[in-house]
């Protein structure tokens, strides 16, 4: 286990994971600044594709930003027709997000692309260490509903 008391390892484990970051996004924002777009949208198409009509209030509250800072990002994605939004059946007044076909595709494209890397890395570092890597950062998300 690292000593995170010690300056020297602290770096080590924080250079570790921008790194590690870097080499996740890299193929990603390739893809997404040939269409002029950046990361937030991949979160926003991400979490639309893994959650299916969810509403503008629920992607705000897992995206953690203000109604201000998705509106933009949002907006651009429903121009581009990557993203839909919807009437409840239910609360005419609540607008569901879905991905449209193409949207569909382009997160399928993004994603297909991480996965690709870890698939490769998790094969070269075994499945303990993929189970302590899965551990680790479900506690890193964790400690963002909780750091209130």
């Amino acid at each position: 286990m690292l000593d995170l008391k010690n300056p020297l390892s602290q770096q080590q484990a924080m250079e570790a994971f921008f790194f590690g970051y870097q080499a996740f996004t890299a193929k990603a924002d390739e893809m997404l600044e040939r269409r002029g777009l950046s990361r937030v949208h991949q979160r926003i198409v991400f979490f639309i594709a893994r959650y299916p009509n969810l509403s503008v209030k629920e992607l705000l509250a897992l995206l953690g930003v203000s109604k201000q800072a998705l509106n933009m990002p949002l907006r651009q994605l429903l121009e581009m027709h990557l993203v839909d939004s919807v009437a409840s059946e239910t609360d005419k007044r609540k607008r569901l997000l879905e991905l449209t076909a193409e949207g569909a595709r382009f997160e399928q494209a993004l994603r297909r692309e991480q996965v690709k890397l870890l698939e490769r890395v998790f094969a070269e570092a075994g499945e303990t260490a993929v189970n302590g890597w899965l551990a680790v950062n479900l506690a890193l998300g964790q400690s963002r509903l909780s750091a209130d």
